[in-house]
């Protein structure tokens, strides 16, 4: 995000705090990305005060989530109110459909990304989270995704085992500075690494990176536009010639 929009931002979060405490119920966000979502539990964390915050997709591991601001007493039922539907889509197993596919009908329909939330693709099936009136629409007009004929139905609970595919990267590097890992991980040279980290195509944990000498950790999510998205999934020890060994995984 840039200065606007992270102004922008704060003030959407202020304002559903203060409807929060107007209302005395719960207030909800639409849908957040990652990065979003960081930014709004850090801005929680500091201005929400006697109110409580949840960052909630559908379940645990939801990439995008909503955000909601509520009383205390509100706690035990939160989860049960948020404002969206998991839509299951089933067709035959051998039509194979795509994550790209069905967001890419939905976003044809002029229903904006902030409605749609994770969408899990199995053989033969979907599911996906989208806001109530999202659903509404949804389930009255989409018989086909693309030219694959599908049934849609609210009435399901999310069930699908989520699979993150991977590619293993293996290398050593200098250190575990973020220009060594970028260039590592993207299979560029350093200087080109530096360069992206100083344009602010780099992430660090859904932050912009701030400085090419950052030092990561096991763990830490690295975003390259243009390159992907990895993760630094192990440091191994040093090698005979004093470099350190790194597993980087690579998001498919």
């Amino acid at each position: 995000m840039n200065d606007r929009s992270d102004k922008l931002f704060a003030a959407r979060l202020s304002d559903l705090t203060d409807q929060a405490r107007r209302n005395s119920s719960y207030a909800f966000s639409s849908f957040l990305d990652e990065r979003q979502c960081a930014e709004a539990e850090a801005w929680c964390r500091k201005n929400t005060g006697e109110l409580m915050y949840r960052l909630w997709g559908g379940f645990p591991d939801a990439r995008r989530k909503m955000l909601a601001i509520y009383h205390d007493y509100c706690d035990d039922y939160v989860e049960e109110d948020y404002p969206f539907v998991c839509l299951t889509f089933t067709y035959r197993k051998e039509d194979k459909l795509t994550h790209r596919d069905f967001l890419g009908s939905f976003m044809g329909m002029q229903l904006k990304r902030e409605v749609i939330g994770d969408i899990v693709v199995a053989e033969g099936e979907t599911q996906a989270f989208v806001t109530e009136v999202a659903a509404k629409l949804i389930l009255s007009s989409v018989s086909k995704i693309g030219r694959v004929g599908v049934k849609v139905s609210d009435d399901r609970p999310f069930e699908l085992e989520v699979r993150q595919e991977y590619k293993k990267i293996i290398g050593t590097v200098a250190s575990l500075r973020l220009d060594c890992i970028v260039s590592l991980a993207a299979h560029i040279s350093r200087d080109s690494a530096a360069g992206l980290i100083r344009s602010d195509k780099v992430d660090v944990n859904h932050f912009t990176a701030s400085s090419i000498s950052q030092e990561l950790h096991e763990g830490d999510i690295i975003s390259v536009r243009g390159s992907g998205r990895y993760v630094l999934s192990a440091v191994n020890g040093l090698s005979g010639k004093g470099r350190i060994h790194v597993e980087v995984l690579k998001y498919i």
